[in-house]
């Protein structure tokens, strides 16, 4: 083997150059599945790849063009603009009309395209000039314009398994690595490493492997891995579906007051190098949408923990977040609060606007309280109870509206009593 070649990274020269290489995505590849049966159609058609980095996608999207004999044209959303797509255009037609050559315009990360860009390969897709095929790791529900998702079939690529990852472990030490063997231990931790990224894992691999032949060493142990990687083996990657999945994961056991799952979540994010900043931001939110009212101290432990964490940093300041998560997860529950504030808002953008009733209105001139404004308020301070039974406080027509409703958890209880207690005022006056 040339050194040319021994110089191309790993996960380019373990590209597989025919579909039964594929590790994974057996939901689409086995017999019978979706990708099986459109590779061997005999008739390429526009799809949409979604799935996590290093699963399969661009690799996928090459061997269909080899296995129909298409020429291959890709462009990274990132890096390509309107110039490149004109130019991708261009090719595409020559070969039609000079070799009758078809095509394959392969897009990775579509979704980085603005919506004018992706707009731009609807009259060809529709022509037929070429077969469209994007990549994408967020939502194409969301990302991809509807003109486009409609004229593509939609694959879901899943994370590569363990199994998967260990498959290619062998593989790539076998074919490419001369034989490296590694530890179980340090086996376990380079899967663990990749969290389900193929890509990633022979990224990691080629520099255990590298560094391992310099040190002249045939066996790769876990300590050997951690100097080797250092940081990398840190597992999250705080983008894409992955980053949402373990913050809603995180903010749903704290809703089913679960604080082992809290904690769980939130360290594995900690673990992977997520913003405690960001995190702090998100568990202030969690006391105000889940909790509430019905423990009013959550709101301030969150605010307090997120302070600490800024005065402390890491890793000091992380335990202030996790003794807030785990408070969240404990506390009693309502959404009252979250609600009512939501009703209000629908209620609102589609109201008419209603004036404020004379009575609530201040009256700081002569004219005002000539035109009566503020005339008839009566001064809460002064009535029993400090209460003004009987008194309106919403717009003309809304009278005896209620939007919030306390659940009967935690404070909440004592709220609800005495709301109960001030409609029966208000009942008694009327």
């Amino acid at each position: 083997m040339n050194a040319t070649y021994k110089n191309t990274p790993l996960a380019e020269r373990m590209r597989p150059v025919k579909l039964d290489e594929v590790i994974g995505q057996q939901h689409l590849l086995g017999s019978g599945k979706p990708l099986r049966v459109a590779f061997e159609s005999g008739e390429p058609h526009s799809m949409i790849l979604w799935g996590p980095p290093g699963v399969g996608k661009t690799t996928l999207a090459r061997l269909m063009a080899d296995d129909f004999h298409f020429e291959f044209i890709a462009l990274s959303a990132v890096l390509s603009g309107v110039k490149d797509i004109r130019e991708a255009v261009e090719r595409a037609q020559i070969l039609r009309v000079n070799s009758q050559r078809r095509t394959i315009l392969f897009v990775d990360e579509v979704h980085r395209f603005n919506k004018s860009q992706q707009d731009a390969f609807l009259p060809h897709v529709e022509s037929g000039l070429f077969t469209f095929i994007g990549a994408t790791t967020e939502n194409p529900s969301f990302e991809v314009n509807s003109a486009l998702l409609s004229r593509a079939s939609v694959y879901v690529l899943k994370s590569l398994t363990d199994d998967d990852l260990d498959m290619m472990i062998d593989r790539a030490c076998r074919q490419e690595l001369d034989g490296l063997q590694f530890t179980a231990e340090a086996k376990l931790s380079l899967i663990a490493s990749a969290d389900g990224d193929g890509r990633k894992l022979l990224n990691n691999l080629d520099i255990s492997a590298r560094v391992a032949k310099t040190k002249g060493v045939q066996e790769v142990d876990l300590s050997l891995l951690a100097e080797c990687l250092g940081d990398a083996l840190r597992r999250f990657d705080n983008g894409g579906d992955a980053f949402y999945d373990q913050i809603s994961a995180l903010h749903k056991s704290v809703r089913g007051s679960n604080p082992d799952a809290a904690l769980y979540w939130f360290v594995r994010m900690l673990d992977g190098g997520a913003d405690p900043r960001y995190l702090a931001r998100r568990i202030v939110r969690m006391a105000s949408e889940d909790i509430g009212l019905a423990d009013p101290r959550a709101l301030r432990i969150t605010l307090d923990a997120a302070e600490t964490y800024e005065r402390l940093g890491s890793p000091e300041g992380e335990l202030a977040l996790a003794e807030a998560v785990i408070y969240l997860a404990c506390a009693a529950k309502s959404n009252a609060v979250y609600n009512a504030y939501n009703a209000v808002r629908a209620f609102i953008s589609k109201d008419k606007s209603r004036t404020v009733p004379e009575h609530l209105r201040n009256a700081p001139t002569k004219l005002m309280k000539e035109l009566g404004y503020g005339k008839l308020y009566r001064y809460a301070h002064d009535e029993p109870d400090a209460y003004v039974a009987g008194e309106t406080y919403l717009p003309e027509g809304l009278e005896g509206q209620r939007w919030y409703q306390p659940v009967p958890r935690g404070l909440e209880i004592k709220i609800a009593e005495k709301l109960a207690y001030l409609r029966k005022l208000d009942a008694e006056a009327r």
